[in-house]
């Protein structure tokens, strides 16, 4: 005997779960921090904010005392506030600043002149050996600047560079044309190979191209290694102090060593001299911070991803 008509399926019942099931199946919704738990991240990164700038503050508030003042209160600021403090100090410090300029001045410019050359060759150019000498180049970075101090001084002492500027550029110079010759070249790989075929089609030639595309391209990273050169020169004690001897060459650390010991009962023109050579590095931080990170994160990103 068949059967004519077709036996429609059931549909399959699921079970009810209630109410249970029914909060699985909604978003979670998103939990709100405790107040008391932001009070106490702010007390944390407040106290770790003032630990961090109160040397900064006992030093303003010791520049614009008199000895008096500062033995009778060390911690508080106390009127009247003598400015004089101020021109005192800059009257004897100038000198350190017009050289630690010059010397900045021209670490910039031979460390970016190295760095840029040899990064454009590295990331366009193929030829024996190239990453055994950049693995070379890389592995600079890793050996400590004390270990080489000996043979510098005895190589400047045979050159007779003591007691010069560019005993005191040239250190600079090699350090920055490491560091640089890293990110300019993991930098320069991330530019499209297109521009530069393009401009060979064109007729271009490399000196050409390191001009007129790779330059303008990598303003970031000059600019982060303009800013790493200047912050080494700046807080470069040892060196200035162990290859000049004259107080026209002192760069301003080595510089305030000295000023130092002319003032040491002096305590308001010494800190003021203090506040005085943390201004230029103060502002560029505030305001080159920004282009600085993003120069770094730019030049190690792709080196980085490899």
């Amino acid at each position: 005997m068949s059967v004519d008509s077709e036996v429609e399926p059931r549909p399959r019942s699921t079970p009810d779960l209630g109410g249970a099931g029914r909060a699985a199946t909604r978003p979670a919704a998103p939990r709100s921090r405790r107040p008391g738990n932001q009070f106490g991240i702010k007390a944390v990164l407040s106290l770790i904010a003032f630990v961090g700038l109160f040397p900064f503050l006992f030093m303003l508030m010791a520049s614009l005392k008199s000895n008096q003042q500062y033995y009778e209160s060390w911690w508080l600021p106390s009127a009247p506030f003598h400015f004089e403090n101020y021109a005192r100090a800059w009257a004897q410090i100038q000198p350190y600043f017009v050289t630690s300029v010059i010397v900045a001045a021209g670490s910039i410019i031979g460390a970016l002149a190295l760095c840029t050359v040899a990064a454009f060759v590295f990331a366009r150019y193929e030829f024996v050996g190239r990453k055994v000498l950049f693995g070379l180049i890389v592995a600079l970075l890793m050996v400590p600047g004390i270990s080489s101090l000996i043979p510098m001084f005895v190589l400047m002492r045979d050159l007779d560079l003591l007691n010069t500027r560019a005993v005191l550029v040239i250190p600079h110079i090699v350090g920055g044309a490491v560091l640089g010759t890293l990110l300019m070249k993991t930098f320069v790989e991330q530019l499209p190979q297109e521009l530069f075929d393009a401009a060979r089609v064109d007729g271009a030639s490399g000196p050409r191209m390191f001009v007129s595309i790779m330059v303008p391209l990598s303003l970031p990273i000059v600019g982060t290694i303009a800013l790493v050169t200047v912050i080494g020169v700046w807080n470069d004690f040892f060196w200035p102090l162990l290859t000049v001897t004259e107080n026209e060459l002192r760069t301003v650390s080595a510089g305030l060593q000295f000023f130092q010991t002319q003032n040491a009962t002096e305590y308001g023109p010494l800190f003021a001299g203090y506040a005085i050579a943390s201004i230029p590095l103060l502002l560029l931080f505030v305001f080159l911070s920004k282009h600085f990170l993003a120069g770094v994160q730019g030049g190690l990103s792709n080196g980085a991803g490899k």
